[in-house]
């Protein structure tokens, strides 16, 4: 396996060693060495940890190459037309705010935990994300995705302290009780093992669109359908 690396920050660093570990051939692409139409051609996929802004300059570049994607880029909404393109060309895409596969787990948890809200309706629920301080969207790509999986509104606060990784606390408070659920990352090789064993399932089952992690952990664990 050939794999492209888009950024080669805090996480992209941890990807190159990971990658190292596993035996896996990376292209490391920076300002020095940007990606081009011919460098991409040799490569089985691409996986992405630019920021949000960057991402969407290669998108044209990395649509055209046809390859599988794996994009933990953040921060950005995605451009109109660029998830239709992906779908009717039947490319394999995949983006994620957060590869920490424990997420898995913690999803299915969080989608339980908003139902108090139908046992108790006047139930509130908040939501508290600490990052590293040059984290530059708050709240993270994390925090929303807890906020969406509830299906419940909370508020969400941001803290921005010292080279933390990432913490997300959930509080669901009634008259009479507290549930608090945290995820908490305790070291950036997490999401560089997530994305690579991510890129590796892409290449296996060749799903086409583009899908989010959850998706495919929920195909590879309990053996249901890609549906996007």
């Amino acid at each position: 396996m050939k794999l492209g690396l888009l950024g080669k920050g805090k996480t992209g660093s941890f990807l190159i060693g990971v990658c190292n570990d596993k035996k896996i051939e990376l292209v490391v692409f920076d300002s020095k060495n940007p990606p081009t139409a011919a460098s991409l051609k040799d490569l089985d996929g691409v996986i992405s940890f630019l920021p949000g802004e960057a991402f969407v300059s290669y998108l044209p570049l990395l649509l055209a190459s046809k390859l599988p994607v794996v994009s933990g880029s953040t921060g950005f909404e995605w451009p109109e037309g660029v998830r239709e393109k992906i779908a009717d060309e039947k490319l394999s895409w995949l983006q994620a705010n957060n590869f920490a596969l424990g997420m898995a787990v913690v999803r299915l948890m969080i989608e339980n935990m908003g139902l108090i809200s139908k046992l108790v309706p006047e139930a509130s629920f908040d939501l508290h994300e600490i990052h590293h301080t040059k984290k530059l969207d708050a709240p993270s790509g994390t925090a929303l995705s807890f906020k969406k999986w509830s299906g419940v509104e909370m508020p969400i606060t941001s803290e921005r302290t010292g080279d933390v990784i990432g913490i997300h606390t959930m509080t669901a408070t009634t008259s009479g009780e507290k549930i608090t659920l945290t995820h908490e990352a305790l070291d950036r090789k997490i999401f560089a093992e997530g994305a690579v064993w991510a890129m590796e399932r892409m290449l296996e089952s060749r799903p086409s669109g583009l899908i989010d992690l959850h998706q495919l952990l929920s195909s590879h664990l309990l053996g249901k359908g890609l549906s996007l």
